[in-house]
């Protein structure tokens, strides 16, 4: 049975309606290493508070491009968040750019099917433990920290925490928002019967 999408929450300003620090925000994004997209997800949304809007994209180009893990490590860490969020918009983005990092299709199958993936190498399957780990138990274990921090070392790790903090925010902002997936396709995850109250 087919999901219907949610109906976003806040639509996105048209450019004649736009203020100056929304302009100067969405200018900024376009202009970074984003290069150019479809203008939209989480920075839609952060059109309606710009001052937030410019320091939440400033970290999220620091840690999307700009910290030591390897793109692989680093896009499977931002995955397998949007998969444990069932994020759509965030899932829809990112698997793809994960196995052109080099994520295998039976990886990314797995993730997506909220399992443990059962063929990935040793680095992806201590990052998706910590990253389960640390979401479900709001702590991870010293054998958890240990596999990762011999992995990714001191910087790596703070790196890795932070990566998940900020994916964390953009899954939160996707899903409060109702944030739509861009593809006319089935939405990747069956979203949840929501209740009042």
């Amino acid at each position: 049975m087919k999901t219907q999408k949610p109906t976003p929450r806040l639509d996105m300003p048209a450019d004649h309606q736009m203020t100056p620090e929304q302009r100067s925000l969405r200018d900024v994004i376009l202009s970074g290493p984003r290069g150019t997209f479809k203008f939209g997800g989480p920075f839609a949304v952060w059109l309606h508070a710009p001052a937030f809007g410019h320091k939440a994209q400033q970290l999220g180009a620091l840690c999307r491009y700009h910290t030591s893990l390897p793109p692989r490590l680093s896009e499977f860490a931002i995955m397998v968040t949007g998969r444990i969020w069932r994020a759509q918009y965030e899932w829809e983005a990112h698997a793809p750019i994960a196995a052109n990092a080099g994520v295998s299709a039976a990886t990314i199958k797995d993730v997506k099917a909220g399992r443990r993936p059962r063929t990935a190498p040793a680095d992806e399957l201590a990052i998706y433990d910590f990253v389960h780990q640390l979401y479900r138990d709001r702590r991870v274990s010293d054998e958890t920290y240990r596999q990762v921090n011999d992995l990714l070392g001191d910087e790596g790790t703070v790196e890795l925490v932070g990566i998940l903090g900020y994916y964390a925010l953009i899954s939160m902002t996707l899903n409060v928002f109702q944030v739509s997936t861009e593809s006319e396709k089935a939405m990747p995850f069956r979203e949840p019967i929501r209740r009042q109250g």
